[in-house]
């Protein structure tokens, strides 16, 4: 669950602008939008694969 504190006196675009980035970095939208179809579990491992995949290249790229 994604909260902030609006400070006092503080203007409505900012504290927006302070909880759409809080929910960015939480991954909210991008969870809602995965979720919005039913996803087959073929799909889903297959998904998964190559977000492992992705994963260990970034990593191998990281370590040169």
């Amino acid at each position: 669950m994604v909260s902030i504190t609006v400070k006092e006196g503080e203007p409505y675009e900012s504290f927006i602008r302070r909880f759409r980035r809080a929910c960015e970095q939480a991954g909210i939208l991008r969870e809602v939008k995965r979720r919005e179809f039913y996803e087959k579990p073929s799909e889903r491992r297959k998904r998964k694969m190559a977000e492992a995949r992705r994963r260990a290249y970034r990593r191998h790229i990281a370590e040169r």
